[in-house]
């Protein structure tokens, strides 16, 4: 739980530095993400934030992830359609790459320089500018391994 708090206090003097809010659903909606052990849908996000919220409607859930993504304080899983905290938010400029467990939907985010050094120099090589990437790697966790 201490990391959550970090992270989430981490986020909090971000946004103080960049001149942005982290508005109290904005706040809520990081939480909810970073408590999850695995990725999680907007649908999710909105059926928990109405425990607490019960007028809260899917623009609520969408603006908070917008706003959340272009912070970099999440990544979106574009291959579940579902999102993660990222843990590494005072970078936001990283590659980063994702570990998708295809049996427990556990999501592991992990970081390479030289893997994204690598895709820079390809895609320059092509005449191609990333604004950004994530690369997903879809197969069986540790734990899930452990299990059969």
């Amino acid at each position: 739980m201490a990391n959550h708090m970090q992270l989430l206090n981490q986020a909090q003097t971000l946004c103080d530095q960049r001149g942005v809010r982290l508005t109290p659903q904005r706040q809520k909606v990081l939480e909810l993400i970073v408590e999850r052990q695995s990725s999680i849908s907007a649908y999710e996000l909105l059926d928990l934030l109405r425990e607490t919220e019960p007028q809260a409607k899917p623009p609520t859930v969408y603006r908070a992830l917008d706003f959340l993504l272009a912070q970099g304080f999440v990544h979106k899983v574009e291959s579940t359609n579902s999102y993660i905290a990222c843990n590494l938010l005072d970078h936001a400029s990283h590659c980063s790459q994702l570990l998708i467990c295809d049996e427990c939907s556990h999501v592991e985010e992990c970081h390479d320089d030289e893997l994204a050094k690598m895709l820079k120099l390809k895609a320059q090589q092509q005449g191609f500018q990333i604004s950004h990437h994530v690369v997903e790697s879809h197969g069986v966790c540790q734990a899930c391994q452990h299990k059969k």
